[in-house]
């Protein structure tokens, strides 16, 4: 099975990623497995979950089950909250990497900043270890805010890879996003769907007509003309292959315009500058 020729990033540290992703937050483990199988075999080569998602084994099991080589799957996983911190992060990696059954992974991402925690750059400095060790071939945030940034860069001299962020229309992340064009970090958005919440938006079922698309087909459409990094996620084989063909049509100006006038501010998750669980 050849790898697919679809968008990738170029990452700052010479690495590149796929634009498209299969995620699987919120994925039942018993449905895992057979979602990351389906995404594979329909020629995804991006799949990203985290340790508190708890399906690492079942998206280990579908690398496998899916017949891909493993070197042409990007696969990435995040540290949780309670194991922030030089020493307690690399546990965290060699548990999250033999639950996933490998070797290295490709990003390994610090799920959350917990600015009242602040252990963010003892935990970044072990992902940085990780990265030399070749455990991770590239290493970067999620969720982090432009003070976490430059702290983050400042403290150790490297820019992230990724800041992997609640990113849709309703909260587009313009100013995060021009930080990171600024910085050299690659945008990748979570929930870029609003959770299912824009699908019946008529501003994109209408653009979604006239291209003769689906509405989240058109909202990923948005996401990967952006400049974004998309993740969207099912467990719908139908759906996983219908969110991976968006790659035969462009929106217009217009389109990206009308989308963006959508933008009102609403977050679907935690506010990153007061969110400090450790659970």
């Amino acid at each position: 099975m050849t790898a697919p020729s679809y968008p990738t990033r170029l990452l700052n540290d010479g690495h590149s990623i796929p634009a498209v992703g299969l995620g699987v937050w919120q994925t039942p483990p018993e449905d895992t497995r057979l979602a990351v199988e389906s995404a594979l075999r329909t020629g995804y080569r991006h799949i990203d979950t985290a340790a508190v998602y708890q399906n690492e084994t079942e998206v280990g099991e579908g690398l496998v089950s899916s017949g891909v080589p493993r070197d042409d799957i990007y696969l990435v996983t995040k540290l949780w909250n309670s194991e922030q911190g030089y020493d307690k992060a690399l546990r965290a990696f060699d548990a999250s990497a033999r639950r996933l059954g490998v070797d290295y992974v490709d990003l390994y991402l610090i799920h959350w900043p917990l600015p009242e925690v602040n252990l963010y750059v003892e935990s970044f400095k072990a992902l940085s270890t990780l990265r030399d060790d070749g455990r991770a071939r590239s290493i970067g945030v999620s969720n982090f805010q432009p003070e976490h940034l430059r702290t983050l860069i400042d403290a150790t001299g490297i820019v992230p890879a990724v800041n992997q962020i609640e990113l849709h229309p309703r909260l587009p992340q313009q100013e995060l996003r021009e930080l990171h064009a600024e910085l050299g970090i690659a945008t990748e958005a979570w929930s870029p769907l609003g959770q299912g919440g824009l699908l019946s938006e008529p501003t994109v079922t209408a653009i979604a007509e006239a291209h003769s698309k689906t509405p989240a087909q058109v909202l990923i459409r948005w996401h990967l003309q952006l400049g974004n990094i998309v993740i969207p996620k099912s467990v719908n084989p139908d759906r996983i292959a219908s969110n991976f063909d968006v790659f035969d049509f462009e929106l217009t100006e217009k389109d990206i315009a009308s989308i963006g006038s959508l933008d009102d501010g609403t977050r679907l998750g935690p506010d990153p500058r007061t969110f400090n669980f450790t659970g």
